[in-house]
């Protein structure tokens, strides 16, 4: 320095690098973008394996569940008036009541086999409307399809009975079949598949 400046005083100037803030700001937002991303992937995953609960719970808030019908196969064991054999069995006091009752059953599409009296043991010992008697299969078939023209008569079966073949007994409370189209009413509604409730379908 060739002696021209002199350092006076305790105190020295220190040298210290020139900071670079743009550096430090750089690397500033270099972290915060890194963790953003560390979170948002963190969160996806989360999503990945929670994501099956919240569209469950999604699609039952927003689906309404609709049952679907579908047709019962009781209703096609019954068989039609045309396969039932009906035996007019008059149980009672008045004559001609057997015979009658057999024609409007024929008009109505049903088969008449024997037209006669009834039987000692039935005969004036039944006091309703009349009875149905038949083997014991034709209580699930031909008589609640009989049933329908005599609403209010008893069905019964006899187990030793052979044969298709079903009797109408005429008891004391005949007053004559029902009205045909009340009998055609009962005999469809009897007849028509039932619908029930199936496996429930999803509406959204």
């Amino acid at each position: 320095m060739g002696g021209q400046y002199k350092i006076t005083g305790d105190k020295y100037p220190r040298m210290r690098p020139v900071r670079r803030r743009g550096r430090v700001a750089f690397a500033a937002v270099a972290c915060v973008t890194v963790l953003g991303v560390l979170g948002w992937g963190t969160l996806q995953l989360i999503d990945v394996f929670t994501g099956g609960d919240k569209a469950s719970a999604a699609g039952a808030a927003g689906c309404v569940p609709t049952a679907r019908a579908s047709a019962s196969p009781a209703a096609a064991v019954l068989p039609k008036p045309g396969q039932v054999t009906v035996n007019v069995l008059n149980a009672t006091t008045r004559s001609g009541l057997a015979q009658k009752t057999a024609d409007e059953l024929k008009k109505r599409g049903f088969r008449v086999g024997e037209v006669t009296n009834a039987p000692k043991e039935y005969d004036k010992k039944v006091t309703g409307t009349g009875l149905l008697l038949g083997p014991a299969a034709s209580l699930k078939s031909a008589l609640p399809v009989l049933g329908t023209q005599l609403p209010g008569a008893e069905h019964r079966a006899d187990a030793a009975r052979e044969g298709a073949a079903v009797d109408l007994i005429i008891g004391n409370g005949f007053k004559g079949l029902a009205k045909r189209a009340d009998a055609d009413t009962a005999l469809a509604k009897l007849t028509a598949p039932l619908s029930t409730p199936a496996a429930e379908k999803k509406s959204c």
